[in-house]
């Protein structure tokens, strides 16, 4: 690995270059019976180098494929979604006449042509394929239209008639609760006795926010193309980060086996959470209408219809009472989550799960009652979003300390540091998982320092003095991110190696590829294991026909479970190798080396290719499977107590940011990042990854705003109403830097995961915001700021707008 040592890794320090490896190349001669004393080649290591994305040059050329790429089948029909317009209502019939008269429409699909169960195989078993009777929220699917064009589906879709009776609707929390209507019951976790600690506590405070949603807006749009085989087989293209349970659906809805379904998908365009199980939705969908007529089928949502079926980040609303001492350490804390759901389950259970997980954040609460409310309304049903729950877990905490601290006058980052989980003691979360591999009480005093964080602040206070429009804020925040699938059975993975006569190798895993740089890592990690050069590594689409039963590419675990299954499979095949030249040379299996594109015995320096074909020629296997399963993780899912996660990333932010008084605008001016990957696989993608998910966690806490209106709705449905960061709204000051310790658990090349943790990173956007907001009131206290902080908010927050 070429980055240890005890300074971390910048992307923007000099003295710390990102290395673009070069391929390892240069074999040896071939095989000689008597050689000199080898000597062992000089070669680079191909993880933590930072090798290019392995689709990086065809996506910029135009010739990576996505599914609407694939050249189509002949006689293939395009389908369109019918969508109620009701948020709630009694579905008393559907009327397509004009839509069949329409020239190239087909027919019309609907709930009674499913010929298998009419529900979907979720894990509540709670939302139909198609509404039958009844709809639940604007945009809930109906039926499709089908057609020889994509517009004439979609023309002929907006042609239908429904019929539907409206029926009174909940669409926010409040009603929710009020009402009492719940997608799953409450959950309540209690430690030690937070009622009498918080009547004996020198200080107290009460305060009530709320968190909106967040639309994923992946690049490329919910897509699925059906095709079916011979004797009732399928084969399914689908942009999806669970092509098992894609499988598991349509066999489902189909009524068949799930060895009759072939799922395959070559990458995505962004999934962000969004493709967890909702792209199951149109997979069923067109292989419901394949199956009816008899042809292929492809489904394809455009933006508008994207964001009016599919589901959210959870918006959720909080009420706190706390209490703490004269340093802000906090004694005693009554939490309330309410979680908008939507109108079924989908992934809320876990999702609200982990925001249980996360309510503390880095810090250790001793006496805690957590109420965790799953609200079903009628809106889109809400599913999983990058952090899955994590982030509105940390906003909650990460507010009380802030409001904590302005109640005392305090500087917020010391009333953290005097919270932060301990090192020997103070080191049990609320669920009763030990804090073991604590490094924020290193990484935020250093990140302080790096970012000159008390010097800003003076100069900071100075400004805003001296400013009466224009007002600034700065806020360090850390994070604490735990990694696992808090379902302990999808911490699983399984993986193909094959080595071909030729030497190139050839890796299947059960992960998907969404730009995340998975197959890379994964390519890398194969590369190191085989001793060969990355260039003759190639992964190929994930595919429930090679590798069944794999887990969702999600919960920041990828690389951690497919890398590691892969690198089991690799070592197979090269133990396989080992044992064949230990036969040649007559010595032991652990005196061979793979390195260089080379095998090395202490007689002898063969090249790869060689070894390679000879073993082929002795009948010797060059291909392997490889499974991992997570140690050390168990939990009561009952109670919420147990150890839900093999290990936690940690990292933390500086963010400054602007407002102006006047208008609310605002503006974030700079951002000093030192997270935690561990010894990093491929720096220059996990940095990319920090700076990702960090813009994005920007946008939901600054500018992505949801609205539905009275009538239930979503009138941010286009880009034209919903704003996510553009370029000019990253900061010209964005420094990463990567911590430079190794994961302290047997994790794959000592790394750690970096897919959701850096997205919390960006709640130091949130808290600057508060702050700058409280210099503007020129007052202490509470600052009550709904996210996300958009200009009205702003002003709503500084008083000068009536609060909604």
């Amino acid at each position: 690995m070429n980055q240890r040592e005890d300074a971390p890794l910048s992307r923007d320090a000099e003295d710390h270059p990102v290395a673009i490896a070069a391929d390892a190349a240069g074999a040896a001669g071939p095989m000689a019976e008597a050689p000199p004393p080898p000597r062992s080649p000089v070669a680079e290591s191909a993880m933590g180098r930072s090798h290019p994305h392995e689709s990086a040059r065809a996506q910029v050329a135009g010739s990576a494929h996505y599914i609407d790429d694939l050249p189509e089948v002949k006689g293939t029909l395009y389908a369109a979604p019918i969508l109620s317009p009701v948020a709630h209502g009694r579905l008393n019939g559907v009327d397509a006449t004009a839509a069949l008269a329409l020239p190239g429409v087909r027919g019309v699909v609907l709930s009674a042509d499913v010929p298998g169960d009419k529900m979907l195989a979720a894990f509540a078993h709670d939302e139909p394929v198609f509404a039958t009777d009844s709809v639940h929220h604007v945009g809930q699917v109906v039926g499709l239209m089908v057609a020889d064009s994509v517009m004439g589906a979609r023309r002929a879709a907006r042609q239908v008639k429904l019929d539907i009776a409206p029926l009174p609707a909940v669409l926010t929390v409040q009603d929710a609760l009020a009402a009492q209507s719940y997608v799953l019951p409450p959950v309540f976790v209690r430690r030690g006795d937070a009622a009498a600690a918080l009547a004996a506590a020198p200080h107290r405070l009460q305060g009530a926010f709320e968190v909106g949603g967040q639309e994923h807006f992946y690049l490329e749009g919910q897509i699925a193309y059906a095709l079916p085989l011979e004797q009732r087989q399928w084969w399914i293209y689908s942009s999806t980060q669970h092509p098992g349970e894609v499988q598991h659906w349509v066999a489902h809805a189909l009524n068949i086996e799930n060895h009759a379904v072939r799922v395959e998908c070559r990458r995505m365009g962004g999934g962000f959470g969004g493709k967890e199980t909702q792209a199951g939705h149109l997979a069923v969908w067109a292989a419901v209408a394949a199956n009816k007529f008899k042809c292929p089928v492809k489904l394809r949502l455009d933006r508008d219809d994207d964001f009016m079926v599919t589901g959210k980040r959870h918006p959720f609303a909080y009420e706190y009472d706390v209490g703490f001492g004269e340093d802000g350490r906090i004694t005693g804390l009554q939490l309330s989550m309410a979680a908008n759901c939507g109108f079924s389950a989908d992934l809320s259970g876990p999702v609200a799960d982990r925001a249980v997980f996360h309510c503390d954040n880095a810090y250790f609460l001793e006496h805690v009652d957590i109420a965790s409310y799953r609200c079903r309304t009628n809106t889109q049903s809400h599913t999983a979003f990058r952090g899955f729950g994590g982030p509105q877990g940390v906003i909650a905490i990460e507010a009380i300390l802030g409001d904590i601290a302005r109640a005392l006058g305090r500087d917020a980052l010391d009333v953290r540091m005097a919270n932060l989980y301990g090192l020997q003691d103070r080191n049990v979360t609320h669920y009763q998982m030990a804090v073991e591999d604590n490094i924020l009480h290193d990484l935020l005093p250093k990140l302080e320092q790096s970012a000159r964080y008390r010097q800003r602040q003076a100069a900071i206070s100075a400004w805003n003095e001296g400013n009466a429009s224009l007002k600034r804020g700065l806020a360090i925040t850390p994070v604490k991110f735990g990694i696992s699938f808090t379902a302990t059975l999808f911490n699983q993975a399984g993986a193909l190696v094959h080595v071909y006569t030729d030497g190139s190798v050839q890796v299947n895993h059960g992960g998907t590829e969404m730009g995340q740089g998975l197959h890379t890592k994964v390519a890398q990690i194969v590369a190191d294991e085989l001793g060969v050069p990355f260039a003759r590594v190639l992964v190929t689409a994930s595919d429930t026909g090679k590798v069944p039963n794999a887990s969702a590419t999600a919960a920041s675990s990828g690389t951690d479970l497919n890398g590691r299954a892969a690198q089991f499979a690799a070592r197979h095949v090269r133990d396989n190798l080992a044992a064949f030249v230990c036969g040649l040379d007559g010595c032991g299996a652990g005196s061979i080396r793979f390195a260089g594109g080379q095998v090395i015995s202490p007689k002898a320096v063969r090249a790869w290719d060689d070894v390679v074909q000879q073993a082929y020629a002795n009948r010797i296997q060059l291909w392997s499977d490889g499974f991992y399963r997570t140690p050390k993780i168990h939990y009561d899912k009952t109670t919420l107590t147990g150890r839900p996660f093999y290990y936690f990333a940690y990292g933390a932010a500086c963010t400054e940011v602007a407002i102006d008084t006047a208008t609310g605008e605002s503006r974030v001016l700079a951002v000093d990042i030192l997270h935690d990957v561990g010894h990093s696989i491929n720096p220059a993608i996990d940095i990319g990854q920090i700076e990702g998910g960090f813009v994005q966690g920007m946008g939901w806490l600054t500018t992505e705003q949801l609205v539905w209106n009275d009538k239930g709705l979503l009138t941010t449905h286009a880009p034209s109403t919903y704003k996510i960061p553009a370029t000019g709204d990253v900061p010209a000051h964005f420094r990463v830097d990567l911590w430079p310790e190794a994961n302290r658990e047997d994790n794959v090349g000592g790394s750690k995961a970096v897919g959701e943790p850096p997205f919390m990173l960006a709640v130091s956007v949130y808290e600057a915001l508060r702050n700058a907001i409280a210099a503007g009131r020129g007052c202490g206290g509470r600052v009550e700021l709904t996210a996300p902080a958009t200009a009205e908010n702003v002003l709503r927050a500084l008083g000068r707008l009536p609060s909604v």
